[in-house]
């Protein structure tokens, strides 16, 4: 385990690579465009003159820089071959992106929970920041702007990588990200700034080459397991990659089982794997039953028993049984039940994973619930103390579910406007009322209508604790409104992202931070602390 949560995969180092390479780009963009005055001198260092006399060619165009002629429109193939034949205008268009500081939506990463970089101002160096050259008089650089990080997972990159289908298909949705829109491109105002107009998408695609493979690993009892992306499902789509199930699928044959995650319960997990992922993987990703994961514990934290915190002993109502605050709790499990039975046409098996506190009334209680709320099966499961033996029945239960021919729906039309469908997520999933919108939330949903974006499924950023976008409402809440803060069209991903309430795409550290429990032991030469 220490090994896989630490540096095995080299995913999420690849991603946090190419995310920074995409801002170190975009920022000193900005940064020549502002110091070089002259479009005809910019376009010159930015395709320079042919080295070699023998050539024909004057002014040969990189692979990674025909993205940005093909999106003005220049096909021409001697053009896309020699930047000496464009005319004035298009080495103009070419070279001046004018990207406007205001509409930056692309931030830097790091794997490192770390409040102090939700917001940074950057291009204080004294060679960057705005100045008057000695020598020429002019104005260089740029001004400081305020930027922020992301952590790693939240990047549109791992996204990405969690819905390609190969290295061509990464390449051209690398190429597709936008990280701003210009001031002005020809006739068309605040035009978006794409990964192929900085010309960098070519250089991602060699620094996700080899994370686009899954790492092949293997329980503990040596069943097969794909380990690949991380996309968080509170702050992203929270999927395993398209990829690695396409492979399962292929492996496992026609009468074979893939079991793969999507995480945070039918609200977020469950809703992202249908609208988004399954969407993107064609006909052949369609779900046959879904497993939705129960515990005691958390259904008595629904039911009103006080909040499990660490370094605090548990609540009475944890250690022995009480069916009446379970009662209570029931409810919830029973709504993520219904949502992907009735809203998605799945079937469902419920698995309540066995605790040593949990009482045979206590598990009875939740199977019962389950089921009495639609659920194909809900059987007890005791993996974590028993291996595969305990998880005998659940696997049973499943394939029996999946024996029958799936009814799988999507929950809203892909062309419905984009309101629309974060209304329907919103009121069908999430309980909601009303859905309101942040100023800066209108503007940008106003832009990507413009720009003909409608056409895409929205990815909901909310908190994983509850189904309304308030942490401590437990339970099954209702009637309450999802405020939309923020709205950021993520292209090559190939959806819209809503970020939602007081969700954070960079958590902070605690009071204790966990860090304080891992360490290394000289004498076993293990890893201690992490779990």
């Amino acid at each position: 385990m220490e090994e896989f949560n630490l540096h095995l995969t080299g995913d999420i180092h690849a991603i946090t690579a190419a995310n920074n390479l995409l801002a170190a780009a975009l920022d000193t963009r900005m940064y020549h465009e502002s110091s070089v005055k002259k479009d005809e001198t910019l376009f010159n260092r930015l395709v320079p003159l042919n080295k070699q006399k023998d050539s024909t060619i004057l002014r040969p165009f990189a692979n990674s820089q025909k993205g940005r002629l093909l999106r003005l429109g220049i096909t021409d193939p001697n053009k896309l071959m020699d930047g000496a034949l464009l005319s004035d205008e298009e080495k103009s268009r070419f070279a001046r992106l004018d990207i406007d500081p205001n509409t930056i939506t692309w931030n830097r990463v790091l794997d490192t929970c770390d409040r102090f970089l939700r917001e940074v101002e950057i291009g204080h160096g004294k060679n960057e920041k705005t100045r008057i050259s000695e020598k020429s008089g002019k104005t260089l650089g740029v001004d400081p702007r305020l930027a922020g990080f992301d952590i790693t997972v939240a990047s549109e990159i791992m996204a990405v990588l969690a819905l390609s289908t190969g290295l061509k298909d990464m390449k051209e949705r690398l190429g597709k990200m936008t990280v701003g829109r210009s001031r002005q491109d020809g006739m068309h105002q605040g035009a978006f700034v794409t990964a192929d107009d900085l010309g960098v998408a070519g250089a991602l695609t060699v620094l996700m080459k080899e994370a686009l493979m899954p790492t092949l690993m293997q329980t503990i009892e040596g069943t097969p397991v794909f380990v690949h992306a991380g996309p968080f499902a509170n702050i992203a789509h929270g999927n395993s990659s398209v990829i690695a199930d396409q492979i399962a699928m292929k492996l496992v044959g026609k009468d074979g089982y893939v079991v793969t995650e999507a995480g945070f319960g039918a609200d977020i997990g469950a809703e992202k794997f249908f609208n988004i992922k399954c969407r993107n993987g064609g006909a052949e990703m369609v779900p046959k039953c879904a497993v939705v994961v129960a515990t005691v514990r958390a259904l008595k934290l629904h039911g009103g028993a006080p909040p499990v915190k660490a370094n605090k002993p548990l609540a009475k109502e944890y250690k022995s049984e009480h069916l009446d605050v379970l009662r209570l709790g029931c409810p919830h499990l029973q709504h993520h039940v219904k949502t992907i039975t009735e809203k998605f046409g799945v079937r469902v098996v419920v698995a309540v994973n066995k605790m040593s506190s949990d009482s045979d009334a206590e598990l009875k209680m939740v199977c019962d619930a389950a089921k009495k709320a639609g659920a194909f099966d809900a059987v007890v499961a005791s993996h974590w103390e028993n291996g595969g033996d305990g998880a005998v029945e659940l696997a049973e239960a499943t394939m029996k579910a999946c024996q029958e021919e799936s009814s799988f729906q999507y929950l809203y039309d892909i062309d419905a406007p984009i309101k629309q469908k974060l209304l329907t997520v919103c009121t069908e999933v999430y309980n909601a009322k009303d859905v309101t919108y942040s100023p800066e939330a209108e503007e940008a949903i106003q832009a990507y209508t413009a720009a003909g974006l409608t056409n895409l499924p929205v990815c909901i950023a909310k908190t994983q604790y509850s189904l309304s976008t308030d942490a401590k409402a437990v339970g099954v809440p209702t009637g309450h409104t999802v405020n939309v803060r923020e709205v950021k069209a993520s292209m090559g991903a190939g959806m819209i992202v809503a970020i939602c309430g007081d969700i954070m795409t960079i958590p902070g550290l605690p009071t204790r931070p966990g860090f304080v429990d891992v360490d290394y032991n000289f004498e076993t030469k293990r890893i201690v602390g992490l779990f």
